[in-house]
């Protein structure tokens, strides 16, 4: 009779709900290697704007198409810029002990982070809504140990309702 108000927890039917495995359901990124033929400190010149298959069910190939486009456009305006840094830099390079270098890297991270804001608002204004995220990121190449800047188009998981705090 002493243990007539203890409230005592089912330990059946609640382990497996809390205890389940952390399982992730979203797919590896996709990853948009650069296309053109010049490429400085890893950053090519253009991006191909043919849509991946993975993509199919996401986003519209128009507007993987019109963010690629946009993104080509900002590097067309400011890799010629950075090649005539770097030839001015290499043929000084001697006369200066390599300071004459400093401009092309400071341009190189200016196009980065040029590149990196614009896939930001991308991301606010359309694919966040599509469980998208845009990144530039560096990835080894497949052929040797240099380091290239590709497109990641990766997979933002949903926010699991059922499981509790």
């Amino acid at each position: 009779m002493a243990d007539f108000d203890a409230i005592y927890e089912d330990q059946d039917e609640n382990s497996s709900i809390l205890e389940a495995p952390n399982i992730s359901l979203t797919p590896d990124p996709v990853v948009i290697r650069g296309a053109g033929n010049i490429t400085v400190f890893g950053l090519s010149n253009r991006f191909d704007t043919d849509f991946p298959n993975l993509l199919h069910s996401r986003v519209a190939p128009e507007e993987f198409k019109a963010t690629v486009t946009r993104v080509n456009v900002t590097l067309r305006k400011t890799l010629p810029v950075n090649v005539r840094w770097l030839l001015c830099g290499c043929l000084c390079c001697c006369c200066t002990l390599g300071c004459s270098m400093w401009p092309v890297v400071c341009l190189s991270k200016r196009t980065r982070h040029q590149l990196e804001k614009q896939l930001d608002w991308e991301n606010c204004h359309l694919y966040s809504k599509l469980g998208l995220r845009w990144k530039l990121a560096r990835q080894r190449c497949d052929s040797s140990l240099m380091m290239e800047h590709v497109l990641l188009v990766e997979f933002v998981p949903k926010q699991n309702l059922f499981k509790p705090d």
